[in-house]
């Protein structure tokens, strides 16, 4: 820390008026911490919070210079052999993944990390490698890498994995593949992560995930565990231009998403003609509470986002509940043709 970052740290400290961006936020996360003091917790959980403090922030840098581009998270097992039909997938995947314009996030290990990684090449892949006592070692493709980063704790690796990724890719794999692929559909299914593409990809010859479609089915669906609506989450296949297809359609008018107090703005590539909105308020009046969807001009809220003012906007109050729906009105949306819209 350089003597002018300490010099407002302490003058936060003291309760002084500082010069720091968002600094009542960081004067918060000061106060929470002093309070670790007050509460008598033990040195070993202080050390757990200094490293994941560390860790975030190295993450956050890490990833700062690449936000404008459009990123997907590979899961697999570590264990695939480059002989396995898994790798091959894997590979041609990453590779016409990248050729769509996105970049590759993998664990940075061996198996279906190092295809996705090998497949992607190095200038367009990230590695979030975790320390192990066996297994995890990192991929000639990404190591020493300045875009490869080493967390200590899973829980950090797999925010980051969710947070950084606008789409997700799972290949056959082990307790690990399998934990990553529910949490994912947990969080979207939950609203707590924006939506986004999540593909289960099948090698040729492989029923590795027609036959987890077909348990979900069997034994979440039909005892009503879960809605048929979160069927809509996500996507199994066995071709590798229908899994890119799934992930670059999603974004083809839909762009991003924000709430805004109650209400929740989608943002658009493209605007929509008055037909298709009439359509949306009719087919998914079920997820609107109150007035109709209707087209938006960037919020007040929104005046920091600079990077978002030019969008076209959808804005409504939806009752966060039903996100299977909401990503199926994001796929109509999507299939909309774009064209000219009448002012």
């Amino acid at each position: 820390m350089d003597q002018s970052l300490r010099d407002h740290v302490i003058a936060l400290m003291r309760g002084d008026k500082g010069h720091l961006e968002h600094e009542e936020l960081i004067r918060g996360m000061i106060e929470t911490l002093l309070r670790l003091t007050q509460n008598h917790t033990s040195r070993g959980d202080i050390k757990m919070l200094h490293t994941t403090l560390k860790e975030i922030r190295y993450a956050f840098k890490l990833f700062l210079p690449y936000r404008e581009v459009k990123k997907v998270s590979v899961f697999g097992s570590a264990r695939t052999d480059p002989s396995d039909p898994a790798y091959t997938s894997s590979v041609l995947f990453a590779r016409e993944i990248v050729r769509a314009g996105f970049m590759v996030i993998t664990g940075a290990g061996d198996g279906i990390m190092r295809a996705a990684q090998e497949g992607a090449g190095r200038s367009r892949s990230f590695g979030m490698n975790i320390l192990l006592p066996f297994e995890q070692e990192t991929n000639e493709f990404i190591e020493n890498d300045p875009k490869l980063i080493t967390f200590k704790y899973f829980f950090i690796r797999k925010l980051f994995f969710v947070k950084e990724a606008n789409a997700i890719a799972l290949f056959p794999g082990g307790f690990g593949t399998q934990d990553e692929g529910f949490e994912v559909l947990t969080l979207l299914q939950t609203g707590k992560s924006n939506p986004m593409p999540v593909v289960m990809i099948d090698p040729p010859g492989s029923v590795y995930w027609k036959t987890w479609r077909a348990y979900v089915e069997a034994q979440f669906l039909s005892r009503g565990l879960i809605s048929p609506d979160d069927m809509s989450l996500f996507k199994t296949t066995d071709r590798i231009e229908d899994a890119v297809d799934e992930i670059t359609r999603f974004y083809q008018n839909y762009n991003s998403m924000r709430f805004v107090r109650d209400r929740l703005l989608i943002r658009l590539n493209h605007p929509i003609q008055k037909e298709m909105l009439d359509d949306l308020n009719e087919t998914f009046s079920d997820i609107v509470v109150g007035d109709r969807i209707v087209e938006s001009e960037p919020l007040p809220e929104e005046d920091n986002e600079l990077e978002t003012q030019a969008r076209g906007r959808l804005l409504f109050c939806f009752n966060r509940k039903n996100f299977g729906r909401l990503r199926q009105m994001i796929d109509r949306i999507n299939l909309y043709p774009i064209g000219h819209v009448d002012s």
